[in-house]
């Protein structure tokens, strides 16, 4: 039986998800057939009156729908806990967080750069995160707050409020109320992207701008929708730029067809309240990301990405590209990631990899985005994509599914510019399983009231396990707390505080423990790479004030000994 559960244990939240819904959906079959359940009980209609009349006021709906995330979460805090970061990328958001809250763009060359690299962070030719910027300024905003979690926090929040006001645009204001509560209960409160640092609400606020402006715009040309499909844009290419470029192109190609097409607007009226606000903050973006790349690399044109990639990894981005060759590391737990990502990049190049890792990356987005909940509403889109009004959101999700068919990785936020256009087809999907009644039986009709009720029950039922300690998912709070409880141990101590980690053989990789602050001299804890007596010498002589500490970092209970002298 222990065996069985740990096989199961990664698939477990959605294995109680089918179960739930399957006995449900029993539950409604069954009470229908002699046409029980054709109206909904008494408590249903009144609250699905009242939720009618608070979504046809719009603005109130998309600000209590922002609320209600902050309300939640930070009301769970003590059962949950804050996160801590546990992956390189996290580590490298908040270098830039960090960065940006001392009111700088990036930080200068470290003398002693070589004890301090790491994983996804550029040493040369300035000391800074290799990620674009967006997410970094939300953490930042955070830490100046209190704690950077908190713009991961109210950041996830708008992103929530913002698919209700994109929804709006698309959909009777009941179902776009209705969407927005399933993303928040998807997406909101419990998910990674709330829970981590990883800021993927960023690209999905980004992307709900942008498709939230579109169909207004083709109602009424103003230039308010003009500057906030722009903002969206503006965010995508500072958050994730290759799958918001995938994402605009049928933005821009639809958007280019009305504009010039058989029925499209006046020239003088669409120039000065579309086409001109767009360019103009394109434009004004586009030199405040060049004047920001020029600071971290000395190149407009050149991210901190590229310079990252090209100075340590061998496996390209693409699959059809050619790997680079190995340069000479400094740090062999360096070296073994970037060998480990090349091995992944040639597995991937062969039929029977790429095949698998297709399968991989399918089954990921679907368990994070649908679970088998929300893969009910899907069941209708063949009669959605008929839908003249749909083909946009269609096209876009077709298009991000092109666009990662070619890349080396992805995980599920890479799709997070297109959260939008997803939540369109499925409320949309729900709208046509409302009026599903075989042999004159209310089944589709009850099915959609049983969802967001079934999402819920999720969210109640996974607070009681980590209340009472029930191991149905990883313990609460996230994160590599051995990593945190150790650095408050440190911070506790008289003095500046410096720590020379080691690593095993058989190193995990995404286990990292050598994360520095922005200003490394300043900071009270100092993370360094092992590099023997001879190389950690000159470190120590670089800091002869503080106190050395070695640590086992793959040891199964990591602690901190004093470093011989």
């Amino acid at each position: 039986m222990e065996k069985l559960y740990i096989r199961l244990a990664p698939e477990l939240v959605a294995i109680l998800e089918l179960f739930l819904m399957i006995a449900v959906g029993a539950l409604i079959f069954f009470s229908s057939r002699n046409g029980a359940g054709r109206r909904p009980p008494p408590t249903f209609r009144s609250l699905e009156r009242a939720f009618a009349r608070l979504a046809r006021r719009k603005n109130l709906s998309i600000l209590l729908v922002g609320l209600f995330v902050l309300v939640v979460r930070a009301g769970l805090n003590p059962i949950l806990g804050t996160p801590q970061p546990r992956w390189n990328d996290e580590y490298s958001y908040l270098l830039a967080a960090d960065t940006f809250a001392h009111g700088r763009l990036t930080n200068p060359t470290h003398p002693m750069w070589v004890h301090f690299e790491s994983f996804h962070i550029i040493e040369r030719p300035t000391y800074m995160s290799m990620y674009p910027p967006a997410q970094g300024l939300v953490l930042a905003a955070g830490q100046l707050l209190g704690h950077p979690w908190i713009g991961q926090l109210l950041v996830t929040a708008l992103m929530c409020s913002a698919l209700c006001w994109m929804l709006q645009g698309w959909l009777p204001p009941p179902w776009a109320l209705l969407g927005a509560t399933l993303a928040v209960f998807r997406l909101g409160i419990l998910s990674y992207w709330m829970n981590t640092y990883w800021c993927a609400s960023v690209a999905a606020l980004g992307g709900a701008l942008v498709l939230g402006a579109w169909p207004r715009l083709r109602q009424r040309l103003r230039v308010r929708d003009s500057l906030l499909m722009a903002i969206g844009l503006a965010i995508l290419a500072n958050s994730r730029p290759y799958e918001g470029l995938v994402f605009a192109i049928p933005i821009a190609f639809v958007t280019l067809f009305w504009l010039v097409g058989r029925n499209h607007p006046a020239f003088s009226r669409s120039l000065p309240r579309v086409v001109a606000p767009i360019l103009i903050v394109l434009l004004v973006a586009g030199v405040a990301t060049g004047y920001y790349y020029n600071r971290v690399t000395g190149n407009p044109f050149r991210m901190a990405y590229q310079v990252n990639r090209d100075t340590y990894a061998t496996a390209p981005y693409f699959i059809w590209q050619t790997p680079r060759p190995e340069p000479a590391y400094q740090h062999a737990v360096m070296r073994d990631y970037y060998r480990w990502e090349l091995g992944e990049f040639e597995r991937n190049r062969t039929f029977t990899g790429y095949l698998r890792r297709g399968a991989e990356k399918v089954g990921s987005w679907w368990q994070f985005y649908l679970g088998p909940l929300l893969t009910v509403p899907l069941l209708e889109l063949p009669w959605v994509v008929k839908q003249r009004k749909m083909r946009l959101p269609l096209l876009i999700c077709a298009a991000m599914i092109a666009g990662f068919a070619i890349q080396t990785w992805t995980l599920p936020h890479y799709f997070s510019p297109a959260t939008g256009a997803l939540y369109i087809l499925l409320v949309q999907g729900m709208r046509h399983l409302s009026h599903w009644s075989p042999a004159n039986r209310p089944i589709g009709p009850a099915l959609v009231r049983a969802i967001p009720v079934l999402a819920c029950a999720m969210i109640l039922l996974r607070v009681t396990a980590a209340l009472t300690h029930t191991h149905i998912e990883p313990e609460w709070p996230r994160g590599n707390l051995e990593r945190a409880a150790m650095v408050r141990q440190l911070r506790r101590l008289p003095g500046p505080q410096l720590v020379i980690v080691s690593y095993g053989s058989h190193h995990d990789v995404d286990r990292e423990w050598v994360y520095n602050e922005a200003n490394i001299d300043a900071a009270k804890v100092v993370w360094a790479r092992d590099m023997g007596k001879g190389g950690n010498e000159e470190l120590l002589q670089y800091f002869p004030n503080r106190k050395t500490w070695f640590l086992e970092g793959d040891s199964p209970v990591p602690r901190l000994v004093p470093y011989p002298d």
